[in-house]
């Protein structure tokens, strides 16, 4: 009874986005599952509701000089810099690994400028026709370890204008990953919706520093870095809430989540998936697990899907 309780393949339990159909609402976030090969063997990654692998850009990029990662207080600090082989290398050598995983695939891009966007679109759709494999993209315009990497997130005008220059020729259903590093985040989630966005990824990680005091260095290779982890819950539950109210189209969680619970806080506050993060570098199950204790903690509220209960908290 359990097993098929948990395997979420029901419609009760489905998010459709556009022509996306996720089987349950539970993702992993892009930057900390790598290309998936590294977690094939812990647990069956067809379960998931989805998988975004490493973000990349449409050039190869070598990344920011180490250290690159550091631990924090409740987190992580990292400044790995987009290190990625490039999106040609990703879609020939990277993508026909992930299709075969029995799990959609949402692709994660990040463009160093506009005039990007119209070559990317063309890549990936040429993709979906040739390789498949593609359910859908996550526009990453929240980096705060590239030179302009939040540039797009911090002003709702640019922010629409980018996002309209990748939708201008993408049919795939289109999520903009947001930064928490802005006064704003409603009204920025307005310019990706204006743009053209199908949904909303909200947050990417905060600006942060750690530092070696003997040394009187920072303790990243490029000083500054970004945290994540659940130190930053409070500041992502309140992010998806303002994002929440501003906008039509669905909100997908990320920051802190490693429990059902943190899963149904990000669910009555507004999000109508969640991606897990942080938790898979120290629990690499935590996403099954999540899927595994969802039915029990919907029950508690009366509640038979997901979609009973967002936006549901009472402030």
């Amino acid at each position: 009874m359990i097993a098929q309780d948990v395997n979420l393949r029901n419609p009760k339990m489905q998010l459709k986005i556009k022509s996306l159909t996720l089987d349950n609402p539970v993702l992993t976030a892009s930057g900390t599952f790598g290309y998936a090969k590294e977690m094939r063997g812990v647990f069956d990654l067809s379960r998931l509701g989805g998988i975004i692998p490493k973000t990349v850009t449409l050039a190869p990029r070598a990344g920011n000089l180490p250290q690159r990662i550091v631990e924090t207080a409740a987190g992580m600090l990292n400044s790995i810099g987009l290190d990625n082989d490039g999106i040609d290398e990703f879609l020939a050598n990277k993508l026909p690994f992930l299709k075969q995983l029995g799990t959609k695939i949402i692709v994660s891009i990040a463009a160093k400028n506009i005039d990007e966007c119209s070559v990317f679109a063309e890549k990936l759709e040429e993709a979906r026709k040739n390789i498949g494999g593609i359910d859908a993209v996550e526009f990453n315009v929240s980096c705060p370890n590239v030179s302009g990497g939040v540039d797009f997130a911090t002003d709702p005008k640019l922010c629409e204008k980018v996002v309209s220059a990748l939708r201008r020729s993408l049919t795939l259903p289109l999520f903009v990953k947001l930064s928490p590093n802005v006064w704003n985040i409603g009204q920025v989630a307005q310019g990706a919706e204006a743009g053209g966005a199908d949904a909303i990824s909200a947050i990417n990680t905060c600006f942060g520093l750690a530092v070696d005091w003997r040394r009187r260095k920072p303790k990243l290779g490029n000083g500054f870095g970004g945290l994540s982890g659940p130190a930053i819950k409070p500041i992502a539950l309140r992010c998806v809430r303002q994002i929440y109210k501003s906008v039509k189209i669905p909100v997908i969680g990320i920051g802190g989540i490693e429990s059902a619970d943190d899963a149904m806080e990000f669910f009555v506050t507004g999000a109508s998936a969640i991606q897990i993060g942080t938790a898979n570098f120290y629990r690499p199950k935590a996403a099954l697990e999540i899927i595994d204790a969802l039915p029990n903690s919907l029950a508690q509220l009366g509640a038979e899907s997901v979609s009973k209960i967002v936006g549901t908290l009472e402030m």
